[in-house]
């Protein structure tokens, strides 16, 4: 039954959540006339959340206010089920969105199956072949997956899983990755140098999943300060998680190494700005590998598994996993080769052209019969 205006409400809890959701609710800001827009945090991450949103000028409706330090994933997953039911009863939505792979969406997707409530998951369809890895992402994604009414996968890979695990064709819509509508959105913002008194090359690294926590950490980050000092040009740039495990093992091996630099998680606007300037990224991070092929940086995988193959497939990724050398063989060949660093940089990115939020925004209005612009946006 058509409608004149519907009521959207969104949840975000991570940094990612964050970044990824932004150029949604920005969309659908634009649109007031035809919806009406709420966004809510449970506050997964606190430092790291507020600050991804403030790069968009987006504030929250309501804050759940979750983080603990040292709570278990259930003690989490219960607060945000008990916190999101409250809110869903009182703002009453058409739609809920979350998006990815976080707890924050699990809790999201399943409070609203139990209220009976439409569920739009922005970045649906990624799998990788088994549940337990990356954990608990992967169960997460799959289990939102089960209930949702609409799926938004950024690529057609991604949609044929989805309607290969059974769903309705009619709520697949293939979008594009909303992470590159962010990248667009915040690289034409302000100015920021990094490290101009450096004359050589950048390398990147971030790490910091859970899969990766301890001896694979302890590899990744020994790889990375053998492969400054075997390049004697280079600069690793190293934006350390909150989280203190991570922080540890960084800094038992690279604290005090020449040419390392070891900074705080800029705000987003600087990541993507110090992206930019660097000439290599090694990661473990599922946004990155989205973000840095939009940019022309050639990204080695830290995992022995990724949800996103098409960057892989594509050439702007390669999946190295943890193992030391391994890490140190793929480097050291991109910044020795100018040819296989080239056939890296200069692959196409098969993740979207900044329209994604467009075409979300269109998509869901038609599925509630509002008339909306941009008919022809899939052509």
């Amino acid at each position: 039954m058509a409608k004149g205006k519907i009521k959207a409400l969104f949840v975000v809890g991570t940094r990612p959540d964050a970044i990824k959701t932004a150029p949604v609710v920005i969309e659908f800001l634009a649109h007031a006339d035809l919806c009406e827009t709420i966004l809510i945090s449970t506050g997964q991450h606190r430092e790291m959340l507020d600050q991804a949103l403030a790069a968009f000028g987006l504030k929250v409706d309501a804050d759940l206010a979750l983080m603990k330090h040292g709570q278990t994933l259930a003690e989490l997953t219960a607060g945000m089920l008990a916190g999101l039911d409250s809110v869903l009863a009182d703002a009453a939505p058409d739609v809920v969105f979350a998006q990815g792979d976080t707890t924050t969406t699990f809790a999201a997707g399943l409070t609203s199956f139990y209220r009976s409530l439409p569920f739009a998951h922005i970045e649906a369809g990624l799998r990788t072949p088994t549940v337990w890895n990356p954990f608990p992402e992967e169960f997460n994604r799959r289990a939102v997956g089960l209930v949702a009414a609409l799926h938004f996968p950024p690529t057609p890979w991604a949609a044929e899983n989805l309607l290969r695990e059974g769903a309705a064709p009619e709520s697949v819509f293939v979008t594009g990755n909303t992470g590159i509508d962010a990248v667009q959105i915040v690289s034409k913002g302000k100015e920021q140098t990094w490290f101009p008194e450096h004359k050589g090359r950048v390398v990147l690294l971030t790490t910091h999943r859970r899969e990766n926590w301890g001896e694979p950490q302890k590899a990744i980050a020994l790889a990375a300060r053998s492969i400054v000092g075997e390049n004697p040009d280079v600069l690793l740039v190293v934006p350390m998680h909150k989280n203190p495990i991570v922080r540890e093992v960084l800094h038992s091996v690279l604290g005090g190494a020449e040419r390392v630099e070891l900074i705080e998680p800029p705000d987003y606007e600087d990541f993507v700005k110090l992206m930019e300037r660097c000439d290599l990224i090694l990661t473990d991070s599922g946004g990155v590998q989205e973000e840095a092929p939009s940019l022309g940086k050639p990204v080695l995988v830290l995992r022995d598994t990724t949800e996103r193959p098409e960057g892989v497939e594509a050439g702007t990724a390669k999946l190295v996993g943890t193992d030391r050398y391994a890490i140190m063989e793929e480097a050291n060949r991109l910044l020795r080769s100018t040819e296989h660093y080239t056939k890296m940089a200069k692959a196409v990115s098969p993740y979207g052209d900044g329209r994604a939020a467009q075409r979300i925004r269109y998509a869901t209005l038609q599925h509630f019969g509002v008339e909306s612009p941009e008919e022809a946006m899939w052509g």
